[in-house]
């Protein structure tokens, strides 16, 4: 595919939907822009990918933030009003949001297309609407898909009046444009993540979790201290970014702390170690397109 056609045909659109609610789009046109040129600059250069090794950090106090009150979110990567030109993506991972609404409130109908976007729901209860027909909530233990391919809208919005709900917002570079829009949505087993990796989603419709458009596996795994484990990447070519949920891991003996990113490539496999009861963490293998 042509990384650079896609982006000007699919990544402004996604884009230009990205930190908004009941009260409308939050950034502005020009901005978004400078962004795009910026974007497409970083990727013919592939400057991001000849200034690092193997191995990025990505500390949960360097993360980008918007409170918008009813909305308040951390962006691992540029959305909406920031940007850091060296934290555009990682391979195909395009967006990892780590968003808290506030009761009652919620993302107005809003567009989408050419993007696989993943919530996966860490508190409360998040209601989803969208122009496929699709009415559901989402909770903890449960993973959302939508391949937005030609076209979608939706809407989410915390279901419940007298709490929070928080949420990973997480959108990967389909390998293919156009497509059908789709949804699913599946509610997992948590014990079936304790002390191990629960695989959680893969491109694969008949294997364990959702599927999506891309050569893409995630896992989630929440372990006692000092369980150590090892992952293996499933194919040639991809990278994994960690994203630490709860507690302290080592990686390759990286240590991260709460909501640290970390992101690994050109190896076949690695240590993951917990430091703390009860850490939990997100491992997200993708292509490690430029």
């Amino acid at each position: 595919m042509d990384r650079r056609k896609f982006m000007k045909s699919g990544l402004f659109s996604a884009l230009s939907i990205s930190s908004f609610g009941l009260v409308g789009f939050a950034f502005q046109t020009k901005k978004n822009m400078e962004m795009q040129q910026s974007e497409n600059n970083l990727m013919s250069n592939n400057k991001i990918f000849e200034t690092m090794k193997n191995t990025v950090l990505h500390k949960a106090n360097t993360r980008g933030h918007a409170n918008h009150g009813w909305l308040n979110s951390y962006h691992t990567f540029s959305f909406a009003n920031y940007y850091n030109p060296e934290r555009v993506h990682f391979g195909a991972l395009r967006v990892l949001n780590d968003d808290t609404v506030e009761a009652g409130q919620g993302f107005g109908k809003h567009p989408h297309d050419n993007m696989e976007i993943i919530s996966i729901p860490l508190e409360g209860d998040l209601e989803h609407k969208d122009s496929m027909g699709n009415v559901t909530v989402i909770k903890h233990g449960d993973v959302q898909v939508m391949s937005a391919g030609s076209g979608i809208f939706h809407s989410e919005y915390n279901k419940n009046k007298d709490k929070r709900v928080k949420f990973l917002q997480i959108w990967v570079f389909p390998d293919r444009t156009n497509v059908k829009p789709r949804y699913d949505q599946i509610t997992l087993k948590l014990q079936d993540r304790v002390n191990k990796l629960q695989q959680i989603l893969s491109p694969n419709a008949d294997d364990e979790g959702v599927w999506i458009y891309q050569n893409a596996w995630f896992h989630i795994g929440k372990f006692s201290k000092e369980i150590e484990t090892e992952y293996t990447l499933k194919a040639n070519g991809n990278g994994v970014y960690a994203f630490v949920l709860e507690g302290d891991f080592t990686i390759d003996n990286q240590e991260l702390n709460k909501r640290d990113g970390f992101g690994i490539w050109d190896i076949e496999k690695f240590k993951l170690k917990s430091l703390s009861e009860n850490a939990e963490i997100l491992l997200m293998e993708v292509p490690m397109i430029k």
